[in-house]
């Protein structure tokens, strides 16, 4: 059995809410382009019939992926979480320390991160360097212009 992975129940809506949207209503507009095009005859030269078919491969492609991602997830309620060290869900406040700037990532899956919205995978390098860490401790991550140090001002755990 596959282990399972940790995610937010708002990355789990996410990815349920995308799910939805392919199968019920995307796959099904597909299905009437499909017949639509199959309608103009000869399969061998309509292009619309082909684009369709692809288009197709890549939906029920992306679909086998939420599933796989749904069935494997284990939900975490970030809300209910109490811990004295950084763990998934948290949302740390950190320095920069060499650039004297302030930024703050919630720990989140994989599935989920996303730097720019302030959602970092727990198995990214500072993801990784976070775990465990309490307020008042310092990280530093290899990045590809060199070591970031980062000191960790604070951290909680509810839902954003």
């Amino acid at each position: 059995m596959a282990a399972k992975l940790p995610i937010t129940p708002k990355g789990y809506k996410a990815v349920q809410d995308e799910l939805d949207q392919l199968i019920k209503i995307d796959r099904e507009e597909l299905k009437i382009i499909l017949e639509e095009a199959r309608a103009l005859g000869d399969l061998k030269e309509n292009a619309e019939y082909h684009s369709a078919k692809e288009k197709q491969a890549l939906q029920e492609g992306r679909i086998s992926h939420l599933q796989a991602i749904v069935a494997t997830s284990q939900i975490i309620n970030v809300a209910e979480i109490a811990s004295e060290t950084i763990v998934f869900g948290a949302t740390v406040t950190l320095v920069d320390v060499e650039k004297d700037k302030i930024v703050k990532y919630q720990i989140v899956g994989q599935i989920e991160s996303d730097k720019n919205k302030g959602r970092i995978s727990y198995s990214s390098p500072l993801g990784k360097a976070l775990i465990g860490k309490e307020e008042g401790d310092t990280v530093i991550v290899k990045a590809p212009k060199g070591d970031v140090e980062y000191e960790v001002e604070s951290f909680e755990f509810s839902e954003t």
